[in-house]
């Protein structure tokens, strides 16, 4: 069945109403999570031929997460599901005002490699649940998770409400001609904004999920030691690969010297320098593997590898590294890094160093270590960006109550929860008015003593 017919076939199915009942949208969603139960021995298996990831972790940052989210909309859809009394104003009077969720229709989403499961799957689950149909498109690098998800889905839904589709930018430039009802892009900036123009033709309403530079603040009076533990788990998950990771360390000029020692430490008791292991992934592929190595390289040049920096092209792999002394001007930091290497930068003056920042786009996340709550809340004031955390790393993500997205350049809508569930679905605004009574207000002619009440009554 080729992309054009699949689509029409989802419109058709659409319009049947059928994935409107919320009954359905819950046994469909048990069907899933029963689907990705029975298979999941095959999935580690699959994840672990693209780079390596345990099952450990494949669980922790996967699965485990998908199968919550899952749970959460089982569990709260028919509530997010229900018409929603609002009030009424005078003008209005004695009317009634409400509003009714609806889906949007035909979804696709496009995932990303780095967690092949979770950000394909989880927009996925969300679209269903709000009772589209979807469309998804994994990212084509790990081609096992790919395949795997292809397997799963397309072997036990129908086509018609749930499709994988795998293959190579030709087949997402296809899909991307087509006149969805909504776009999920999860990706690079540069991508994302060749989705954007892609949906404008149709005016496609689009979520972007993408990247940029997240700063983590290191303030003087902060935890050293559960900073350091916590900074190094975040940054080395997933060998670096993660949107929402640390990508840079600004830490306080009069610790820097301790916190460095420290977080060292904590990188030599939990990490191999020699080699893929349990705790450790592979970079995903030799063009990553080689962008990553030139910084490296660049780095090691000028002297600003402070830590790590061991790398092992046969099997894809570069240590945990810390690179010290380096500057806002330096190659490293001018993209998102994604990848295991940590620049760190010193400075005196707070106020200087959110400037910094701010003239950079806008990031997807930022990070804050301490305790001084004026100077914490100064830098949440200051500073636009996604999500964040106060004195921990990544774990708002895990938050399905907390809506997860970018700011700018970072991206533009939000998921999880109740968030995403509204990111898939109209919000439908109804005003129901009896024909018992009717003022003669709004009608010609127009009268002096019509306008004054008119005023009052709309303020």
């Amino acid at each position: 069945m080729n992309i054009p017919t699949i689509f029409q076939k989802q419109k058709e199915y659409f319009n049947t109403n059928e994935t409107k009942n919320v009954k359905f949208r819950i046994a469909q969603l048990k069907k899933l999570k029963q689907v990705l139960k029975k298979n999941e021995a095959l999935m580690y298996e699959a994840i672990y031929k693209d780079f390596s990831k345990s099952e450990f972790e494949t669980y922790a940052t996967e699965l485990g997460i998908v199968y919550h989210e899952i749970d959460t909309f089982i569990k709260h859809i028919r509530t997010w599901s229900r018409k929603k009394r609002v009030g009424t104003d005078l003008a209005n009077f004695p009317g009634r005002s409400y509003i009714i969720p609806e889906p949007l229709g035909v979804c696709l989403v496009i995932g990303a490699w780095n967690y092949p499961y979770q950000i394909s799957l989880l927009p996925a689950i969300t679209a269903l649940a709000a009772g589209n149909t979807v469309i998804l498109k994994p990212s084509e690098l790990p081609s096992q998770t790919s395949k795997m998800m292809a397997q799963m889905i397309n072997s036990n839904f129908p086509a018609e409400y749930f499709r994988v589709v795998v293959g190579e930018v030709s087949v997402t430039t296809q899909l991307l001609d087509l006149n969805f009802d909504k776009i999920f892009f999860t990706g690079s900036t540069q991508v994302g904004k060749i989705v954007y123009q892609a949906a404008a033709k149709h005016l496609t309403p689009v979520t972007l999920e993408l990247g940029g530079k997240s700063p983590t603040f290191v303030l003087a009076d902060a935890d050293l030691k559960m900073a350091a533990k916590r900074i190094a788990w975040s940054k080395f998950l997933n060998a670096g690969q993660t949107c929402v990771a640390p990508d840079y360390i600004l830490v306080e000029k009069s610790i820097e010297d301790k916190f460095l020692s420290i977080l060292k430490t904590e990188i030599e008791n939990n990490y191999s320098q020699e080699k893929v292991e349990e705790n450790y992934l592979q970079i995903i592929n030799d063009a990553h593997f080689d962008r990553l190595n030139r910084l490296l390289e660049v780095a090691s040049d000028a002297g600003c590898v402070f830590y790590g920096g061991n790398t092992d092209k046969s099997n894809r792999f570069i240590s945990p590294t810390l690179i010290h002394n380096n500057s806002f001007k330096d190659e490293i930091m001018q993209d998102e890094i994604f990848g295991p290497l940590l620049p760190i930068i010193s400075f005196r003056q707070l106020d200087d160093i959110i400037q910094k920042v701010k003239d950079r786009p806008k990031p997807l996340s930022c990070y804050i270590y301490g305790k001084d709550r004026k100077n914490i809340n100064k830098i949440l004031k200051e500073l636009s960006f996604g999500g964040g955390c106060i004195n921990d790393s990544v774990m708002h993500f895990t938050n399905s109550k907390l809506p997860f997205g970018g700011v700018g350049s970072s991206g533009m809508g939000s998921y999880h929860g109740r968030s995403g569930f509204n990111t898939f679905s109209n919000m439908k605004s109804i005003l129901d008015k009896p024909v018992w009574l009717e003022t003669s207000l709004k009608y010609a002619p127009y009268k002096s003593w019509k306008f004054k009440i008119v005023r009052w009554l709309l303020g």
